[in-house]
């Protein structure tokens, strides 16, 4: 819930002076106390290095499928450079020639752009901080998810937590500003020794610490109580879910921040 308050008009005309800026912050009810916060503004930290475009030359060098050497054949970049994933040959266990995609290399202390439409009442994912291990199947028994999703029929869209924008069965990103689907939604996902901070279109809808006991108090409330190596790193690789259903990714690109 955004508040306001009203001034005298005398402090208004200083506040106006001195360029003040009005902020709204709202705290997750649902989560540990004091573990996420909505806020509006722009990032803190700065960038110290050059962005990388992770589809540079309208291909895949960046990314392979989790767990396996190249990308699944479903993977797709177009002749506008739009990644998406093909689901024409999508059967009983899924899309074939699939699967998350996950890049080449780890990062820590980064700043993720990205755009992303989904389909029609679908779902899917970007996950982030991954740890990349041949015992572990999936990519989100290590890494939190911002949610994809069309909030207006997927079914998902009725649980609290995991609505599009949201760390995914964790915490409600707040303001609610997807688009609808079919149309492009612009994300900045911001990570620095720990800290987090998930941006929708221009808005900041979450920030929590992925270190500490309220980090620990959230997976235990969450359905990632059971796996042990959920949300231990504050560093890993990007992954874009492949859930079943048509998405498309563009324009994404990562640098280094200077945390110092």
């Amino acid at each position: 819930m955004h508040s306001s308050t009203f001034l005298a008009f005398p402090l208004l005309l200083l506040l106006s002076a001195c360029g003040a800026n009005h902020s709204a912050t709202t705290e997750d009810a649902n989560s540990a106390a004091d573990a996420a916060v909505t806020t509006s503004g722009e990032p803190m930290l700065q960038g110290s290095g050059d962005w990388t475009n992770l589809l540079a030359d309208n291909n895949l060098d960046a990314w392979h499928s989790y767990n396996q050497d190249e990308p699944g054949s479903a993977w797709k970049i177009d002749e506008e450079g739009v990644l998406y994933l093909d689901t024409s040959n999508k059967g009983e266990h899924g899309v074939e020639g699939g699967g998350d995609l996950v890049t080449d290399e780890s990062f820590e202390n980064y700043e993720l752009e990205l755009e992303w439409k989904i389909g029609e009442c679908g779902n899917s994912g970007i996950i982030y901080n991954i740890v990349e291990s041949d015992d572990l199947d999936y990519p989100w028994l290590t890494g939190p998810e911002m949610q994809i999703l069309d909030n207006s029929c997927h079914p998902d869209a009725e649980i609290v937590t995991h609505r599009a924008g949201d760390l995914y069965d964790m915490i409600t990103g707040e303001p609610e500003n997807v688009r609808p689907a079919g149309e492009w939604n612009r994300v900045r996902l911001v990570v620095t020794d720990g800290r987090v901070e998930q941006w929708q279109n221009g808005e900041r809808l979450l920030t929590y610490n992925n270190t500490g006991p309220e980090w620990e108090a959230m997976i235990a409330d969450s359905k990632f109580k059971d796996f042990e190596r959920f949300g231990k790193s504050t560093s890993g690789k990007i992954g874009l879910q492949d859930h079943g259903d048509p998405v498309w990714f563009r324009n994404i690109r990562i640098r280094e921040l200077d945390t110092k």
